[in-house]
């Protein structure tokens, strides 16, 4: 599949971003990037809301936030996702976004992540083929 221009400037966006960083953050984010795309080979990246990398198909999937002290992975749709690892650990409080902070040399179970991954890509496509 070729990637548009748009995917193209996303994805160099984001790759500028992680360079930017230069820390654990950018790592982390490249790490969690790599993982996104190994659940998902037909994930879209790109980015908004001032510069937030957001990871889609069929709807967003997840956003990959940074902040001073946390890597922050946000799923749109994440309080419908089954979360048996219990890699949600931020934003439980709301109805449909869950997200998960991961902090300085913090360990992420890659397996759990893509799980949720793929979940929220079949959420999605499921919820696109009902409306049609």
């Amino acid at each position: 599949m070729k990637k548009s221009v748009a995917m193209e400037s996303a994805s160099a966006s984001i790759d500028a971003k992680i360079e930017e960083l230069g820390d654990w953050r950018g790592a982390m984010l490249a790490a969690v990037r790599e993982m996104i795309h190994e659940a998902d080979p037909e994930i879209v990246e790109e980015m908004k809301w001032r510069g937030t990398p957001v990871f889609s198909h069929g709807g967003i999937v997840c956003t990959g936030e940074t902040y001073k002290s946390v890597v922050k992975l946000t799923f749109a749709k994440g309080a419908s996702l089954a979360d048996p690892a219990g890699l949600f650990n931020s934003s439980l409080e709301g109805n449909v976004r869950r997200a998960i902070d991961i902090r300085e040399g913090e360990k992420l179970n890659k397996t759990a992540l893509k799980k949720l991954i793929r979940e929220a890509v079949a959420l999605n496509l499921a919820g696109k083929k009902k409306s049609k």
